[in-house]
């Protein structure tokens, strides 16, 4: 048993509040998840090079070291600050060329997000404890997407904690189970998806990236992920400029969306929902099986699509 929430502004002036809306949701999941949690933030856009999103298991690791390599073979670091047990680095420079020198130069470090605006941020503890861990309340941004675990089948790690991103600026929280992921996984991988843990979840998200890749829209690409993974789950999905939220033909994990016209929530409960601004006026409903929710930046197509 899982909990997800997401947050949603279509209203740029409300920006200002997603740590102080978002962290009350988050925390308010911790009875369907207690182990672990971990959520991204769209915001602090970058768009001269890559914005990543770096961890190490070495708490004394010297990022300010890596920025000054980073600096000799790139040019330039635009900027990269530490938070907690991350740091975040605008780094000008393409995607491929600044993963594959991660790779060769920094092994031991792990990318939890590339792209352009989105920061993921996860770990092991309360939900209370990793949004402070990582001052969720003072951040800012236009959305944000979260998740609390509840290991029932593998052990307590970061390494099974969500959100999982396989694309820029794409992310995933799934509450379910999938029961083709080991097939799936051996498929994707031989189109070129490359995956860092067991974990179902990064099976779907590795799913919608190759989809993406492909040419599909974000409602195209969730089109065929009703076609494509066998299970059930209801997900929360975040690009650099849209939310979406799809459940499973069956639909027996728990979702409810509000909307107003300043934002856009969703939770697996709607006690996450019940202290946002204006909730007693906002349209609730229980997304129905099988239908697509997208609201998207510069489209004119948002809401139910399918």
């Amino acid at each position: 048993m899982c909990g997800i929430v997401g947050l949603y502004f279509k209203n740029a002036a409300m920006e200002k509040q997603l740590g102080d809306l978002f962290r009350p949701m988050l925390i308010s999941m911790t009875e369907r998840g207690c182990d672990s949690a971990g959520f991204a933030v769209y915001g602090d856009d970058y768009d001269s090079g890559i914005k990543l999103t770096l961890r190490c298991e070495d708490e004394g690791y010297n990022w300010n070291a890596l920025a000054e390599q980073l600096t000799v073979d790139f040019g330039k670091v635009e900027s990269w600050f530490q938070n907690a047990s991350v740091a975040v680095f605008k780094l000008a420079a393409e995607e491929a060329a600044a993963l594959e020198w991660l790779s060769h130069h920094a092994p031991q470090i792990d990318v939890l997000s590339a792209g352009h605006s989105i920061e993921i941020l996860k770990g092991v503890g309360l939900p209370a404890e990793v949004a402070d861990r990582f001052s969720l309340q003072t951040m800012q941004g236009s959305h944000a997407i979260g998740h609390t675990r509840l290991a029932t089948e593998s052990a307590v790690t970061l390494q099974g904690s969500h959100p999982f991103s396989t694309g820029m600026d794409l992310c995933l929280v799934h509450n379910g189970s999938l029961s083709n992921h080991n097939r799936l996984r051996e498929k994707l991988k031989r189109a070129g998806i490359q995956f860092k843990t067991e974990n179902d979840s990064e099976v779907a998200a590795g799913y919608l990236a190759w989809r993406l890749s492909q040419g599909d829209s974000l409602q195209g690409a969730l089109e065929n992920a009703l076609k494509d993974l066998d299970g059930f789950f209801t997900f929360a999905i975040g690009t650099r400029d849209g939310f979406a939220v799809v459940r499973d033909p069956i639909a027996c994990k728990p979702a409810v969306i509000a909307e107003t016209d300043d934002y856009v929530a969703m939770a697996s409960e709607y006690r996450a929902l019940a202290n946002l601004p204006g909730i007693k006026e906002a349209k609730v409903w229980e997304p129905e099986p099988a239908k697509i929710y997208v609201w998207q930046r510069g489209s004119e197509q948002t809401g139910a699509l399918q």
